[in-house]
């Protein structure tokens, strides 16, 4: 989305029109007229830098969830302290947009560079060009780790395995750089190189230099688990893109072919994505219940509800984690709302707010701005507080989920037999 040009005349049309003016004035006999038309300035075209902040306002002040946040702020005033800076180039109107955004207090709303729009778009939709390392932090908080490679990366070629320490990223340290920034500078164009430097579980140090390519995320995963005489099927669902809802179906149709007795839904560490995919997926397990309730600017609730008929009817249990935010919370609390799985594991991150991506333009950049909150479909509120698990499960919480030495799949496993045998 672009600005809309200024009409503009050139200074010396407009003079023209100002002197004719005047004279008719002074025939008239209105000198205090002629004094205030002098002294108005010419009008100015904006330039490229200036109409991306004035636009960038305008987006906000019509999408943001709750306009009653303008007039604490002074929002206007604000756009005019941000035109007041000297803009000349797109770095300092992407300055002047971040500072007039700040004093919203939203971190959900604010202005995407151009390589991070294209990185946030390409998350959405399921791909994104890099070395397809899934990091995360330890519980001490001692190094960047290796959760596990991507199948069929370059990272899993090279044989990285999980549990490893990410030292640095071309040179850069990862400790100075923290997680954000160091999955940033792991992304790229592909078929460039980027130099890892690595410490496996036993303590060896290694350097790897890595071609990225085009990486699948795979936001679905899905296996049948065969224990203790039940058929249990594993489905675990990292983000939500838009093959998501799709790759689900197909997923528990597989799994039901292969004789399913009962599912475990793993939504650990999903942080969440496109939301419409959230709410398919819940529509393919709820048979006609509430989904989630969502509060626009207005103040309007409008409650979704799931259609009639399921894609599994079946027993199931959900696992969640902090790392279970934004779309996947929704998920998660319809499902335990409506009594159609309980939740083990640890309490929801707390993210009930619900952001579009616009974008601003020729330049590459947009805006993230947050345009709704929603609650569960018993009213509560999630923003902050989160859903608590019907099991809370011990910790330490297993670092790669769905992998070897998963406790709290064990766990579920464990529940949902107990179940199927009960029954």
């Amino acid at each position: 989305m672009s600005a809309a040009p200024l009409v503009t005349t050139s200074p010396q049309s407009a003079a023209d029109r100002l002197k004719k003016a005047a004279d008719r004035l002074l025939r008239l006999g209105f000198a205090g007229v002629l004094l205030l038309l002098l002294a108005a300035p010419t009008a100015l075209a904006l330039n490229d830098g200036q109409q991306l902040v004035v636009e960038s306002w305008r987006l906000v002040n019509q999408s943001y969830v709750d306009p009653d946040r303008f007039e604490e702020i002074h929002w206007k005033r604000l756009r005019q302290k941000a035109l007041e800076r000297s803009i000349q180039t797109s770095a300092d109107a992407y300055e002047a947009i971040d500072a007039m955004l700040a004093p919203i207090g939203d971190p959900y709303t604010r202005l995407l560079r151009p390589a991070d729009f294209l990185a946030l778009k390409a998350n959405t939709e399921g791909q994104v060009s890099g070395v397809g390392l899934q990091l995360g932090i330890p519980q001490d908080a001692s190094s960047i780790v290796v959760i596990a490679p991507l199948e069929g990366s370059p990272a899993a070629q090279a044989g990285i395995g999980s549990g490893s320490a990410l030292l640095s990223v071309d040179g850069i340290p990862t400790q100075e750089l923290g997680l954000e920034a160091t999955a940033a500078r792991l992304r790229g164009p592909e078929g460039s190189s980027v130099l890892l430097v690595l410490k496996d579980p036993r303590g060896k140090p290694r350097e790897v230099d890595l071609k990225r390519q085009r990486v699948n995320l795979q936001p679905v995963r899905q296996r049948l688990i065969e224990r203790d005489g039940h058929r249990l099927g594993y489905l675990r669902i990292t983000q939500f893109s838009e093959p998501v809802p799709q790759q689900v179906a197909e997923a528990l149709e597989g799994l039901q072919d292969q004789g399913m007795e009962g599912l475990v839904l793993d939504l650990r560490n999903n942080s969440g994505g496109l939301v419409s995919a959230g709410l398919a997926v819940a529509n393919a397990l709820l048979d006609g219940g509430a989904i989630v309730e969502t509060q626009n600017r207005e103040g309007f609730s409008d409650a979704q509800q799931a259609n009639r008929g399921q894609l599994y009817a079946g027993p199931m249990l959900t696992l969640v984690n902090g790392g279970t935010a934004s779309a996947s919370e929704i998920l998660a609390g319809a499902l335990q709302d409506d009594e159609r799985s309980a939740l083990l594991g640890s309490r929801t991150f707390g993210k009930g707010l619900i952001q579009t991506l616009i974008g601003l333009g020729g330049d590459g950049s947009g805006l993230a701005v947050t345009v709704a909150r929603y609650l569960t479909p018993s009213g509560r509120d999630i923003q902050n507080l989160g859903i608590a698990p019907d099991r809370v499960l011990p910790q330490p919480e297993p670092f790669n989920p769905g992998g070897d030495q998963d406790t709290w799949l064990d766990l579920a496993v464990e529940q949902l037999n107990e179940h199927l045998s009960a029954a």
